[in-house]
This record gives C-alpha cells, structure tokens and sequence, in this order.
C-alpha cells in the first residue's frame, strides 16, 4: 500500500523532534537535523513514502491504545518519514524531482507583452539560470517586433526592461537614457507602466548622483499619486550629511512603520545602522545591526505568514546585507578575526542571488574581506578578494581598493607600486575637489530649498486647517447662540427659581465647552510653535554645515578664523530655539542649561583649549525670554570665545573663568564675566572700533538697553552689565 506525501523543509520543532526521537538518533546528532532542518538546507520535494501494511495496522491498533503507546507509535511512524525524507534528499535531482521550465523558458513562451512585462519585474532573482545578457538579447527581439509593428505600448514595455537590464549590468548612462527617450515619447502610458518608469529614472539618478533631477521625479511621483509625500534621507546621505539623512529616515519611517511586520523592523533597523555606520559611530551602529538581524531571523522563521518566492528571496537578500554590515563595523573595531564569517556568508548569499546583477554591496564586502586578511598578514587570500577585475563604479569603493592595493604592495616590499597607488588615491582625490565640491553645494543648495517649499506648504496645509477649525467654531458659536436664545425665551415661561437654575447649568456647560476649545487651541498653538522653533533650529544648523563645508573649501587662515566665529554664532542662536521646543513654557530659557550647552558648543570649536579652564556658572533659576536671551547667548559667546583664543595662551591648568547671572527683583538683571588670564591689552579702547568681537557686543548690549562695562584687573578681565 502507498502513501503519497508533499514533504516541506519547515516543519514545526516540536513535531520534527518527535519524529527523529522515534527514529532512536542519538540526541547530539537530533539537533544538528534540527539545525539543518531550519536553516532550510533540505530541498522541498515530492516524495513516496511506502508504508508497510504492518505499519498501517499498527496505526488503526493505537488508536485504543494507552496514551504513552498512542505517542511511542506517533514517534516511530514521523521518525519513519523524517528518515525517508533525509533519505530521498541525497537522491540524484533526476530521481527526486519533476523537471520544471525555467523564468527565461516561461518569458519566451508567454502570449503578450504584458504577461512577459509582469513576469520580468516580479521575478526575483531571474538572473540565476540564465545572464542578463542572455536576457538583453531576447528583449531586444521583442523591442525590435515592436518598433516595426509601430505599437507604442509595447514599445515602452519592452524599452522599460531594457533599460532595467542596463541598469542591473551597472551601465547606468545606457538604462538612463532609454528611460528618458521612453519618458519624453510617451506621454500617455497608463498608471502601472508610468510607476515603473519613474521609479526606474529615480533609482539611475541617484546611481549617477543627479540630485536635482532626482527631486523633480519625485515631484511628478507626488503630482500623479504615486507617493504621499517627498523624501530626502536618501539624496542626503549621497551628500554625506548621514545624521541629518538619519533623522530625516526616522522621521518619515516612523509613519508607515509596522511593528508586527518583522521585514520591514529590520529593514528599518538596518537603513538606521547604516547611517550610524556612515557617520562613524560604530559602536551603537553595530547594536542597531544586531538588533535588525534578531528580526530578519524572526521573518525568515516566522511560519504564521505564508511567504511568496520573492519575498523569501528579499528576506535573504536582507539578511546578507545585515551580516555585511556587521561585518563591516568589526572591520572598523578591528575584530577583523569576527569580521571575516560575516562578511563571507553575506557575500556568498548576494552572489547567490544576486547573480547576473551588478553590486556596489558585493564590491564592498570583498574589500572588507581583503583588509582583514591583509591585517591579519594572510597575503594569498587577500589576493583571491582583491583582484585586478574587482571594478567597481563608486569612488569610494575606488579609492579604498587602491588603498589595500597600496597596503599590499607596502607588505610585500614593492614600494614602487605601492607609491603608485598611493599617487592614484591623490589624484582621484583631487579630481573630486576640483569637480564636484561646487556641484555638491548647489545640489545641496537645490535640496534644501525643496525641504523649504514643502515646509511651507506643511505649514500653509496646517494653517488651513486651523482657519478652517476657527470657522467651524464660529459658526459653532453662532448656533449656539441661537439656541441659548430660543432658551431664554423659553424659560422665561417658567417661574424665577426654575428659570435661574437652568440658566445656570447652561452657562457651566457653555463655559466648559469654551474651556475645551481655548485649551485644544493652546495646545495646537504651543505644537506649532516648538515645530517652527525646531525647523529655525535645524535651519541654523543646517547654515552651520555650510558653513563648515566653506571651511574646508577655504585656504586663508583669517577667513577659516571668521568661518569659525559666524558658525560659533550660528550655534549659540540654535540652542536658543533648541531650548525653547524641548521646554514645556516656550516664552522663557532656562539660563543655567543653556550657558552649559554654549559652554560645551564652544568648546568643541576650538579643541586645543579650554579643557584646562575651570568654568564656574551661576545662573541657578534664570529665566529669560527669547528676545533678551539670544543678545544674551551671543554676548557669552564672544566672551567665552576670547577667553579661549587669548586669555589663556600657555593653557595654563588653573585658568579660571566665572559666569554669574541673576536677577534683582522681578524686571532688573545683573550679568558678571570674569576669567584670570592675561587680561586685555593697553591700547583695547583703541581697537574696539576696528574690532568685530567688541563692536558686536557693544550693540548686542544696546538691545538689551545697557552698557557693557570692562574692568581689566591684575589677575584677568571683568566684563558686566545691568539689564531690565
């Protein structure tokens, strides 16, 4: 008698681990099956299973049996198939399984261009039996029939796979530019095909780093419903602001994401890590990796959820990416030792399936994995990942490969070539100093000012809304009104007592729903308010990121000097506004917070000193409000910033500086800056006219309606004033 069985390689833990215990194996060996079992290394096949008579009669026969006999039998009749199954696995592919056409075979054979259309977009990994070139050559058939038969939409079906291929092959100017000959000749392709074709031109102009007509697609992406709204983590994180393009990343993840989805978390997870990676802080960008592949673990064995081939093959694919990752942060701990399993099962899963496509991903973790061979001096397998046909078409990956192919020359004793990369590093370099520097401020420029257009628009969206809201609550009002009128002429029917209670009562409940409405009014005003404080905040700080780009673009020493002071500045009113959106009351800063963070922001400017410098704050229970604190913050940061520059010039160890503020009575304040330095120089009364630092203070201390008062003493300086 036979029984016919449709065998999966995921099967519940529990049942499986019956039915090996049934089989008598030994219990070190059950769970290397197990392992196996779950790892998914076993094929799924259909299999027959003969089932001897006697064991089918013992199967009718435990059904009266005792419970301990019913699982005995239990075991040994899963143990049986659990060994079959193993079994029929090490059989020859001809002997187990029933040949099935290929994806390429399938395409050929479909009726329409639109069944091949569907078939080549949703198939993963297509390239696994046959290459993309053999792919291209089909396509181009099709293409070709097409053109002579003048059908257009065929046409662009056919030219939008082409374009893919180019794109998949890494020849991104070729895929480009069918795209845009597609683009400009179709203007009436339907919703599906237009999605793909802007989707596709999005993907080639963030390949090719053309920011600015990136933007615009997504716009057109925005204008046809394709997406709810734009985002710029990823144009930000080309232009290498990696925390902005992280904070931007959470921001806009945070609206769709889906914690029960375990795919999308770790995806989630991996895109916040690898900013974290990007900006160089490894060790929490390694916590953020681990974390991510705890749940890409979860999806993969999450047997709740009936996964299709394309979405197990992106689960792998991600999985790889995340074990890459964390490969890479040990690379950059130098645990090379615990970076090179990693690295490798990452790269063999994307080569796997990945195959036929090309991967700056791929690229990078076979750099990974020459430099730890090549810290840990195992030259010969260095040389199997870095080889002379590694090409790679990011200039970063360009630079790093000529930089291990330096280090290896170097270890091997030929300096000649190891000079010659070296040189080449330079070169690439300085290439990209004098081409791209001043493209990538005006691309970052463009995208800025986007960001400041939907803003606005967010902005001019929400005082809509609340124009909206107040004309609901007027004509609320009005109706209201005419009710408590008809009311009162009602009521005046009544006798004074009833009349005077129910009057009463009405005016309690109109007066709670007044209270209700001015406090969801408030709240919706204090909400905006810390939104505006936070985006001028962003804003400045975005102005001091330029800032520091100009710096570095700039040679002369007194313009990086003034460079520095504008952003020193810039700073010092960011954390005025940043102060005020993380306070509950957004009319006043505390003062002893903020001189802190002034204190700490200037520091990190100038890194050479005031880390010596005892700072002493007494600004305990200060409060101002904006307009009279950012002339204030400024002021201190003038001071705090001389004080470094010149006062201290041996950084000297008992440097002293003293910062007192407090107020005298409920409108009058007292400010007192000292520090025991040098002092000030003889002829200061003299250079204050020629002197940026003293000129703005003075006027800083005119919007306070005060004079800022100087006392050069034998032990430093004193600076104070008296302000309402």
């Amino acid at each position: 008698m036979q029984l016919f069985f449709n065998v999966s390689a995921i099967f519940s833990a529990r049942v499986l681990l019956m039915g090996i215990k049934g089989c008598g194996i030994k219990r070190t060996v059950q769970f290397d099956l197990l392992k196996k079992i779950l790892n998914q290394k076993i094929k799924v096949v259909n299999i027959i299973v003969i089932v001897p008579q006697q064991l089918i009669g013992k199967t009718v026969l435990f059904l009266a049996c005792s419970v301990d006999t019913m699982k005995n039998l239990l075991g040994k009749t899963l143990g049986l198939l659990f060994m079959t199954f193993l079994v029929v696995d090490q059989l020859p592919a001809q002997e187990t399984a029933t040949s099935t056409s290929s994806t390429f075979d399938v395409f050929q054979n479909a009726d329409s261009s639109a069944a091949r259309f569907t078939l080549f977009f949703e198939t993963p990994n297509r390239y696994s039996e046959n290459s993309a070139y053999d792919w291209l050559e089909v396509v181009n058939q099709y293409l070709n029939s097409a053109q002579r038969s003048n059908d257009s939409t065929e046409m662009a079906r056919y030219g939008l796979m082409q374009s893919r291929l180019y794109h998949d092959l890494g020849e991104y100017d070729r895929s480009l530019a069918i795209a845009k000959e597609i683009y400009q000749r179709d203007e009436k392709l339907d919703a599906d095909l237009k999605a793909v074709l802007l989707e596709l031109m999005d993907d080639v102009y963030g390949k090719l780093g053309l920011y600015t007509e990136q933007i615009e697609i997504r716009k057109e992406e925005k204008d046809l419903g394709l997406t709810d709204n734009i985002a710029f983590y990823d144009i930000y994180s080309n232009l290498g602001l990696y925390r902005k393009a992280m904070e931007d990343y959470i921001d806009y993840a945070k609206k769709t994401l889906d914690e029960k989805n375990y795919y999308q978390v770790a995806a989630h997870k991996n895109t916040v890590g690898t900013y974290l990676r990007l900006d160089k802080s490894i060790p929490t960008a390694l916590t953020r990796f681990k974390e991510a592949r705890s749940y890409s673990d979860l999806n993969m064995i999450d047997v709740t959820k009936v996964k299709t081939e394309k979405e197990i093959i992106e689960g792998k694919l991600l999985n790889a990416e995340i074990l890459g990752n964390i490969g890479k942060c040990y690379v950059e701990l130098q645990q090379y030792e615990d970076a090179i399993p990693n690295l490798e099962t990452s790269l063999e899963t994307l080569e796997e399936y990945g195959k036929g496509t090309f991967s700056s991903e791929i690229i990078e973790n076979r750099l990974a994995i020459a430099e730890c061979y090549l810290q840990l001096n195992d030259l010969e397998k260095a040389t199997d990942y870095l080889s002379d046909n590694l090409t790679t078409k990011k200039l970063d990956n360009l630079i790093n490969k000529n930089r291990l192919l330096s280090l290896y020359y170097s270890k091997t004793s030929d300096y000649e070539n190891s000079a010659f990369y070296l040189r080449r590093i330079i070169r690439i370099k300085d290439s990209i100093n004098a081409n791209e520097s001043e493209l990538r401020t005006q691309q970052l420029a463009a995208v800025m000012d986007e960001e400041k257009k939907n803003t606005k628009k967010i902005m001019d969206a929400q005082k809509e809304d609340i124009e909206r809201q107040r004309s609901e609550m007027i004509a609320q009002d009005e109706r209201t009104n005419i009710v408590l009128i008809s009311l009162v002429f009602t009521l005046l029917l009544f006798s004074g007592l009833v009349y005077a209670y129910l009057r009463s009562i009405k005016n309690q409940r109109l007066i709670a729903e007044q209270k209700h409405i001015i406090e969801n009014s408030l709240i919706e005003k204090d909400s905006l308010l810390k939104e505006i404080h936070h985006r001028v905040k962003n804003n400045l700080q975005m102005v001091s990121s330029l800032l520091s780009l100009q710096t570095k673009n700039t040679r002369s020493k007194a313009a990086i000097e003034a460079l520095e002071e504008g952003k020193s500045r810039v700073k010092a009113m960011a954390l005025i506004h940043q102060k005020l959106y993380q306070n509950d009351d957004l009319s006043v800063i505390e003062m002893q917070g903020y001189i802190e963070s002034l204190i700490n922001s200037v520091q990190s400017v100038y890194k050479k000193g005031g880390h010596n410098i005892n700072i002493t704050i007494d600004a305990e229970g200060v409060e101002l409000d904006i307009d009279r604190a950012i002339p204030f913050g400024l002021i201190l940061n003038e001071l705090v910033s001389n004080s470094f520059k010149y006062a201290f010039p041996l950084d000297d160890e008992n440097g002293k500086i003293y910062i007192h503020l407090r107020k005298i009575g409920d409108k009058e304040g007292y400010f007192e800056y000292t520090d025991n330095g040098v002092g000030l120089p003889d002829d200061t009364d003299e250079r204050a006219n020629s002197s940026m630092g003293i000129r703005l203070m003075n006027r800083l201390a005119n919007q306070l309606q005060t004079k800022l008062n100087v006392d050069n003493t034998k032990e430093g300086v004193r600076f104070w004033f008296n302000f309402v």
